[in-house]
């Protein structure tokens, strides 16, 4: 049998070199930018929280290229469980029919990254937990997946509530990261738009 020291005598330096490879971080930094749109979504997170419990709405999410972001942005607020009903993660358009009810002829004429699709989603989220305003968001994050009609960085979120549809469609830039993350913000920012706000000095 042969033995080394961890000095790299006798074949121990690869075991020294593995030791300080795990030392090393395993995660990269995270860029001010991404920090800033943390800070941004937590802070509409809140006052979307405060405008669901002020209003008695709850709200439910069906979410494709935020991959359960805004749902992970609501819940994020202590107290959540009072207005948050669920949400689900309809990546492909197998889950869009299934699970939020969005019908196939629609996906046909419009395509997944649509608008009309976004507020489907948003109204089968909606029904599906029985809340007061459901969230959509579809887009392509990238890096791959864009057409000349629908860039990378094509999104589309809708919000609906039982009298109003509400939608609309962003060119974000950035990478795939920063195009989720700011789906997030403008998903909140569009629910903040349809949920009644309580007036200074009402209640």
């Amino acid at each position: 049998m042969r033995t080394g020291r961890l000095d790299g005598s006798e074949g121990g330096g690869g075991l020294c070199r593995r030791r300080r490879s795990l030392r090393r971080p395993l995660c990269q930094p995270r860029l001010p930018g991404d920090r800033l749109a943390d800070r941004v979504i937590r802070t509409l997170a809140l006052r979307a929280g405060k405008a669901l419990s002020g209003a008695g709405w709850t709200v439910a999410v069906g979410e494709s290229c935020t991959g359960g972001g805004v749902s992970e942005a609501l819940t994020g607020v202590p107290g959540s469980s009072a207005y948050f009903l669920g949400g689900v993660v309809a990546y492909g358009n197998l889950s869009k029919t299934r699970d939020l009810d969005v019908a196939e002829p629609l996906l046909a004429r419009h395509g997944a990254v649509s608008e009309e699709v976004a507020v489907a989603m948003a109204e089968g989220a909606r029904r599906r937990f029985g809340g007061d305003v459901g969230i959509g968001t579809t887009g392509i994050a990238g890096p791959g997946g864009g057409t000349p009609e629908k860039p990378v960085g094509t999104v589309c979120i809708g919000v609906a509530t039982p009298k109003v549809r509400l939608s609309h469609r962003f060119r974000l830039r950035g990478g795939r990261d920063a195009v989720r993350r700011e789906t997030v913000v403008r998903a909140l920012g569009l629910l903040l738009e349809c949920v009644p706000q309580r007036q200074e000095g009402e209640g």
